[in-house]
């Protein structure tokens, strides 16, 4: 039991070498890799960053030919801090959980890491660090991959005559033809309730879109409301219509837009962006300038 309670606390090093295979593996390991970011579930860790501590191990296998002193042939110590950084760049996350196994997965897709030791630690929220340790082997799924291949999504803008048209129907009919969909909406024509806080605005601002998602969804039961983007990757993987609901994507942005939440014609732009879209319809709605999607506009109206 000591030696179990002594090896829990152990630097993952160690915990690679007392886990290993009868045939023991080269290592290498990044230490105490220390990095200012925003993370955390509770409401009084979002707005201020805080200091996280890294230390990764991996495991690699044997070199198949000599090394002659080439760096092209080795797996680097920059891939793993190139890992970290790429999945703090990527979103805002909650967990510590979830950051240690996208970095991991990561790594995993470098062709020489087979197994892969991750330790997180917060530094300021206590007395003491607390954090999280994985270790995932190379046979674990490839999340890449998965967002290498994702598709890249029809997105239309709806304005509220647009959502409140009888023609509705055959418009959705038109554009779930079109193959993977996303509709977005932007703030109803009632006026939302008033916070003197911007945070706190923020949010409600983004719950009146929430809530314009709903009416659309209620129009039309293909329409269904979706706010991660796992469930979007996967409805688009089964060609569904889906209602963007924005907080969670717009809250948890580490670039998130430069436009307010009652813009929902920019708001749709940026989010457009975000999905690598292959193009916008605006419908009833003008489209904003400097997008970087190809865009289309067409009165709601004009529309048989």
């Amino acid at each position: 039991m000591a030696s179990d309670l002594r090896m829990a606390f152990e630097h993952p090093e160690a915990r690679a070498a007392a886990t290993g295979p009868d045939r023991p593996h080269d290592r290498i390991s990044l230490r105490d890799h220390v990095v200012e970011v925003e993370i955390g579930a509770f409401q009084a860790e979002r707005g201020r960053t805080q200091r996280v501590c890294f230390n990764v191990v991996v495991e690699v296998r044997p070199h198949e030919a000599e090394l002659a002193d080439d760096v092209d042939r080795i797996l680097s110590y920059d891939r793993i801090t190139e890992a970290i950084a790429a999945e703090l760049d990527a979103e805002r996350l909650n967990l510590l959980e979830t950051l240690a196994e996208r970095i991991a997965d990561r790594i995993l897709t470098e062709p020489l890491a087979l197994r892969c030791f991750v330790r997180i630690e917060k530094l300021d929220r206590g007395p003491g660090a607390l954090g999280v340790e994985i270790v995932r082997s190379a046979a674990s799924e490839r999340r890449l991959a998965e967002e290498t291949d994702a598709p890249r999504p029809f997105v239309v803008y709806l304005s509220n005559a647009a959502i409140a048209s009888p023609k509705l129907r055959g418009w959705i009919d038109r554009i779930a033809a079109r193959g993977p969909a996303i509709l977005c909406v932007g703030a109803p024509n009632e006026a939302s309730p008033r916070s003197d806080a911007e945070a706190a605005q923020r949010r409600i601002d983004l719950c009146a879109l929430e809530q314009n998602a709903w009416v659309l969804a209620g129009r039309d039961p293909r329409a269904v409301v979706v706010g991660t983007r796992t469930e979007l990757d996967w409805a688009m993987r089964h060609g569904h219509v889906s209602v963007w609901a924005p907080s969670k994507l717009v809250l948890d942005a580490v670039a998130p837009p430069e436009t307010g939440p009652r813009d929902g014609a920019g708001l749709c732009l940026w989010f457009a962006d975000q999905m690598r879209a292959r193009e916008i319809l605006f419908i009833g709605a003008d489209a904003p300038g400097g997008q970087s999607v190809p865009t289309m506009k067409v009165d709601a109206e004009d529309l048989p």
